[in-house]
């Protein structure tokens, strides 16, 4: 009679436990699918990958797809790493600086694969730039450059893979999510400034010297006011303005970084990075001027500001820096470490 009692009670257990279980398998595993997910969501469903079992060494090839074709192309590791390189980052950069970003293209590319979960099926990365990283061929990259320069360019961005081989870059043991730009203005920003969620403890907020002299990264925007008024009704078409306000359009805060953090249109506020997006701004840390009739935003930097920037890493290599020490500038607390 015991037995059968003990029997029950294990039959009524796996009856109402089982879909419990695999209720919360499925939203594990579908979670990075979600349209809306937020910064925080893709940090905790991280943190269930377990990254002991992962193999770096494994990694010597890659299926990347070309966006604009639909095709999956098998690659080397490291030759994908030069159609990468050669994509994001002027082959004139100082070697180091190269350096730096041949580490943090393997990094990412790593950590890409590692958390792909299904996002580009059959493949483990794009080459469209808002997705993934930007790729470009070795026949493509020659086409843009100029003839006297195509051997000595390739050339130093080979050497630039092939001195890096295999390091890539980690945090209390684990691969990082290794995001970078065109150039910070002069300071980073965090990850949760941007996207949201609590950041990442490796992605801090840095100070790099040198910035400033990189005068092509800086830009400014001409808008009338029913241009600019237009552009922010895209999304919000319950926006109000009376131009005879001195105050209807004002940056109210900063981030820490000095990026503006919020700003005041009419009857609404708005992020620093939605007015980046929806003005086709280059970065969040920009100032605004109204001239009669002209809206003026003046724009420092290029990109979203998180991780290392690539001028930042040029001005450091310029500087003597070597990739090393500007990788751990750039991320706070990380190792350099052999696949």
């Amino acid at each position: 009679m015991k037995k059968i009692s003990i029997f029950i009670i294990c039959f009524f257990l796996i009856i109402f436990l089982l879909p419990v279980i695999m209720v919360d398998s499925y939203k594990k595993s579908n979670v990075l699918n979600e349209e809306n997910i937020t910064e925080e969501e893709i940090q905790k469903t991280n943190e269930d990958v377990d990254l002991s079992s992962y193999d770096y060494k494994n990694y010597k090839t890659i299926k990347l797809l070309h966006v604009s074709t639909g095709e999956v192309q098998n690659l080397g590791l490291d030759e994908y790493l030069l159609g990468v390189v050669s994509a994001e980052m002027p082959a004139s950069f100082e070697k180091e600086a190269l350096k730096a970003r041949a580490v943090v293209a393997r990094t990412y590319t790593i950590y890409s694969i590692i958390h792909n979960n299904g996002k580009h099926e059959g493949a483990d990365i794009c080459d469209d730039s808002k997705c993934c990283q930007a790729w470009i061929s070795k026949e493509d990259r020659f086409e843009k450059w100029d003839e006297n320069l195509r051997n000595e360019n390739w050339n130093k961005i080979t050497s630039a893979v092939k001195e890096t081989e295999g390091k890539i870059i980690t945090y209390n043991g684990e691969v990082i999510d290794a995001f970078f730009h065109s150039n910070s203005g002069g300071t980073t920003e965090t990850p949760v400034n941007v996207w949201g969620g609590t950041g990442y403890p490796y992605l801090q907020s840095v100070q790099t010297a040198g910035e400033e002299g990189y005068s092509q990264y800086s830009s400014e925007i001409n808008l009338t006011k029913d241009e600019f008024v237009n552009k922010i009704k895209q999304k919000y078409p319950k926006l109000e303005v009376n131009y005879s306000d001195n105050n209807w359009l004002k940056i109210m805060d900063y981030t820490d970084s000095g990026r503006v953090k919020t700003l005041k249109v009419g009857n609404i506020n708005i992020s620093g990075v939605e007015a980046r997006t929806l003005l086709g701004l280059k970065s969040a840390n920009f100032s605004v001027a109204i001239n009669e009739n002209n809206i003026v935003f003046s724009v420092k930097g290029y990109g979203h500001g998180v991780g290392m920037s690539q001028t930042g890493a040029d001005s450091m290599a310029k500087g003597g820096s070597t990739y090393e020490e500007i990788i751990k500038h750039f991320y706070t607390g990380v190792e350099i470490v052999d696949m």
